[in-house]
């Protein structure tokens, strides 16, 4: 598998990224991962062609996923050479504390948990959800900068739906790579320009949940929600008449969705949450399926205006 630089970090990034909260058990998933699916997921990622993985700090009841991924890496003898691990700070889980103070304590119990003592990446994680100000001083922003300048990780990544909130963030210049979610997708392009100021900067760029919550993977049909709500009747229409003209092209709605991630110039990395270890070969699979240039066009011609 070809290798991405992510933006100018120097970073060699595989256009895939398995992301790890479909292991934590969150409620919104609606289905229990065991420890043994868990570790075994992880294990089929590092057997692969894919160098990257996400997790965060908030995933799951005391950082279940952050558990499950330092398991596998401890039974796997450490991470593969030159593979990539990338964490996220996140709020207290009861306070919703969210302070400078916190962002230290919550890189401690990553680390800890994932077994190594520095990240290459380490992201600020939903800062739209803050009830403290980031930018104070002694808040979020200036831990995080502190914990790169001692070391603890190369580079900071700012990591969020909220595409304004995003863009405050990296005006400070401590940014290196931006994720944001659910945002640009076969049926929504909202964080286009957001890319695109990224990829003039130099930044790069993680496209997370490019499924939109998994209805352009299950299809309309069977997953009525989009970005995690109710989807809007535009964005329901664009659905079905995506799904009908990829049936036409004896094409996988799954493949075209991803696909049009994964091979976007603004793109480095594309974040798919993956809970089984048979699914990450299955997903590598949708990236050799060859989608005719006319449905291309097609799809594109039925991307709604409705904005999430």
């Amino acid at each position: 598998m070809q290798r991405n630089t992510l933006g100018t970090t120097g970073i060699e990034v595989s256009p895939l990224c398995v992301g790890t909260s479909p292991i934590s058990n969150m409620a919104h998933y609606g289905y229990a991962v065991s420890d043994e699916q868990a570790i075994a997921m992880i294990e089929a990622v590092f057997d692969s062609e894919v160098n990257f993985l996400d997790t965060s700090n908030g995933y799951g009841e005391n950082g279940l996923a952050e558990k499950r991924v330092g398991a596998a890496i401890r039974e796997h003898g450490g991470l593969p050479e030159g593979f990539i691990l990338q964490t996220k700070v996140d709020p207290d889980p009861q306070t919703r504390d969210y302070s400078g103070a916190r962002v230290r304590a919550s890189v401690e119990e990553s680390l800890e948990r994932l077994g190594v003592n520095h990240l290459p990446i380490l992201a600020l994680h939903d800062p739209e959800f803050m009830s403290q100000d980031g930018f104070a001083a002694g808040g979020a922003l200036e831990a995080l900068v502190g914990l790169r300048d001692a070391g603890v990780a190369d580079h900071l990544a700012v990591a969020a739906g909220d595409i304004a909130v995003i863009g405050k963030y990296l005006d400070t210049g401590e940014f290196d790579v931006v994720l944001n979610h659910n945002r640009f997708t076969l049926l929504n392009r909202d964080a286009q320009g957001l890319y695109e100021r990224a990829r003039a900067d130099g930044l790069g760029v993680l496209n997370a949940a490019p499924y939109g919550g998994g209805m352009l993977a299950k299809g309309p049909a069977q997953q009525p929600k989009y970005c995690y709500g109710d989807r809007d009747e535009a964005i329901g229409a664009a659905a079905f008449a995506m799904a009908e003209a990829c049936e036409r092209a004896g094409v996988p709605l799954a493949a075209a969705a991803l696909q049009f991630s994964v091979n976007s110039p603004l793109v480095d990395s594309t974040v798919i949450g993956v809970s089984r270890p048979e699914r990450v070969q299955q997903t590598l699979d949708l990236l050799d399926i060859e989608i005719p240039a006319a449905l291309w066009e097609e799809l594109e011609s039925l991307v709604p205006n409705a904005e999430i």
